[in-house]
């Protein structure tokens, strides 16, 4: 499974960008996928995550600003992010949690980097 992250630039504090995560194998349909983000310096933190069903979760101090979603035809899912924050800066990843019985696989994608400047 090869997992492809893009969507990043450079954006204005207050714009928004749409970050894409795009996957091989049929596998992708029916697990979570979530993304995680990197500031300099920082450990690597939780952002959101969609279930293989499409339910979404994400963490608290993004709700309202983010949002998550798949589309399985295109075993993509994406991030919108509105209202961004030089705090938003970072390098996004997203994963690719695969569950079989008592084990699971996680397979990461290479980062996608967001500059957003004040």
């Amino acid at each position: 499974v090869q997992l492809q992250a893009s969507g990043g630039g450079l954006v204005q504090a207050g714009g928004s960008l749409r970050l894409s995560c795009a996957a091989s194998g049929n596998i992708f349909r029916a697990n979570a996928v979530g993304w995680y983000r990197q500031a300099p310096g920082n450990q690597r933190e939780w952002v959101a995550t969609i279930s293989g069903h499409g339910s979404p979760n994400y963490a608290d101090s993004l709700k309202g600003r983010f949002t998550i979603s798949r589309d399985n035809a295109k075993n993509t899912v994406y991030l919108q992010m509105n209202s961004l924050k030089p705090e938003d800066t970072g390098v996004y990843y997203c994963k690719l949690h695969v569950v079989n019985g008592l084990k699971y696989m996680d397979y990461w994608g290479q980062g996608t980097l967001v500059t957003v400047s004040s």
